[in-house]
């Protein structure tokens, strides 16, 4: 068996939005308490942020972070999170039935972010609130000085506006387990009232509405068309969440599942493409990826957590080496839509479903899941511009589709000058690869890494498992070859003459 994989620096895809490797933040479980936030912990700052915690981040690179959730946000008062620490109120968190103590809010998070090197997407209650909330937040973030919200986050020690671009506005409205859920045509109404009001206070805002929590569904796109009927011309970007499990313990149809990630893009981008139509219209609605992972290790042991207590382990997925192959096919899947995905959430980033994990004593204090290393290359090195992958490879027969052995892509950064190449391998057998590129010419190897020979249940606990040297990698003038261990995530970086 061989893999090709042929590209064209003059046949792309898309510029890369460096969002796409955006990552996602809620007030669930251990994210914030005993993840961002410890303020008794030995590397805590003066800010009460664990050091530990925000150099790992800063590995990943994340340049967006959705915040506060998630379905924490469909009950969440954003005024609990400001002010005094002492004088903010204690809360019951419905979503996750847990205390919420509201000491990290908006302006820690704002902080926090600024430590990170990232930038907020923030998320308002489409939930239990509505218009006005949302107005008041655009103002008290946005606007410069002279208002009562905004005279308010001065005095609360912001003295310059946040200046907040990416509004995420609502979470998951299509789903009966969302406090406040609602219907398409409800969602999509106060979407564009919301909307409306948001922009008159800070015309310059981005604004993404909710799409389908998951296409199984039953209202999967009947509910994106009633919503882009109500506020197409208020959005800017429809999202979608999806998770994946392997219950059934099948290693093949597992790693298959990217090709139906790849089908849920093709079909939401059909549908706000077919509303415009309908609509006449020149606009372009581009999509936000902004949940998706692998979830479901920890669904048995969350049914026995008490309710109603702080920072309980919630949704602490602990990662295999098959989830780490599956999470690599879906980054490259995401490359594979470019054009039209321009922002992605890995939901979510420290100790919920997350490649970070924390322990609150002891050593390591910080230590890195399997999904860690995908990602952290996709996110450090999948920038640039995304070539156009002509393919040729066997494929085999999943229940419900045909798979290739291996998922590839390539990508050309200009600043760099490097082609880089991502490649997962399905097969249980090394597997011959070759890239070819027209239009430009190979220079040498800058780097060649894998993450391979692993047991596909092994988990990084122990953090025994990393990236190796990918060896014998071969350049000549338009074409590389390697060689593809089983079952393997792959990385090459090759300087390359335009």
């Amino acid at each position: 068996m061989k893999s090709t994989l042929s590209v064209d620096l003059n046949n792309q895809i898309s510029k890369i939005d460096p969002r796409i490797w955006g990552s996602f933040t809620e007030h669930l479980g251990r994210c914030v308490y005993e993840g961002i936030y410890q303020p008794d912990h030995p590397t805590a700052d003066e800010d009460g942020f664990r050091k530990d915690v925000i150099d790992a981040v800063k590995k990943l690179k994340v340049p967006l972070i959705r915040y506060p959730g998630g379905n924490f946000v469909s009950g969440y008062n954003w005024e609990d999170g400001i002010g005094p620490k002492d004088q903010r109120p204690k809360r019951l968190d419905l979503a996750w039935r847990s205390l919420e103590t509201n000491q990290f809010g908006l302006h820690e998070f704002m902080k926090w972010c600024t430590k990170v090197d990232a930038k907020p997407d923030m998320a308002v209650n489409l939930g239990t609130r509505g218009v006005d909330e949302a107005r008041n937040l655009v103002e008290y973030c946005n606007f410069p000085k002279g208002t009562y919200w905004s005279d308010l986050r001065r005095k609360n020690g912001a003295e310059k506006p946040f200046n907040i671009k990416v509004w995420s506005v609502g979470n998951e409205m299509d789903g009966d387990w969302q406090v406040g859920h609602k219907t398409a045509h409800e969602y999509g109404r106060l979407v564009h009232e919301t909307a409306k009001a948001m922009r008159l206070v800070d015309p310059s805002v981005e604004l993404v509405a909710c799409g389908s929590s998951n296409h199984q569904n039953t209202t999967f796109g009947s509910w994106e068309e009633t919503v882009l009927d109500n506020a197409f011309d208020d959005v800017d970007y429809l999202s979608l969440h999806q998770y994946y499990d392997n219950f059934d313990d099948n290693l093949s149809e597992f790693l298959g599942k990217s090709v139906d990630f790849d089908r849920f893009i093709t079909g939401v981008v059909a549908i706000c493409d077919s509303v415009a139509a309908r609509k006449r219209s020149t606009k372009q609605i581009n999509l936000a990826f902004d949940e998706w992972n692998v979830w479901y290790h920890s669904m048995g042991d969350d049914k026995k957590q008490k309710p109603w207590t702080q920072a309980p382990h919630l949704l602490e997925d602990h990662y295999n080496f098959e989830d780490a192959l599956l999470v690599g096919s879906l980054a490259i899947t995401l490359l594979k839509h470019a054009d039209r995905v321009k922002i992605g959430c890995l939901a979510q980033l420290i100790n919920v479903i997350a490649p970070i994990m924390t322990n609150t004593t002891g050593d390591p204090s910080v230590w890195y899941q399997t999904i860690f290393y995908p990602f952290m290359q996709v996110s450090n090195f999948g920038q640039g511009i995304a070539l156009k992958p002509d393919t040729d490879v066997p494929t085999y027969k999943a229940k419900d589709y045909e798979v290739p052995y291996t998922d590839s892509i390539a990508t050309y950064n200009p600043e760099t000058h490097e082609t880089v190449v991502f490649i997962v391998n399905k097969s249980t057998d090394k597997v011959p690869f070759t890239l070819n590129l027209s239009n430009a010419k190979f220079d040498h190897v800058v780097d060649a890494t894998q993450f391979a020979g692993y047991d596909i249940h092994q988990t990084n606990e122990d953090q025994s498992m990393g990236l190796e040297p990918l060896k014998q990698v071969t350049v000549e003038e338009n074409q590389a070859k390697a060689e593809l261990a089983p079952l393997s995530w792959n990385m090459i970086r090759i300087s390359t003459e335009v």
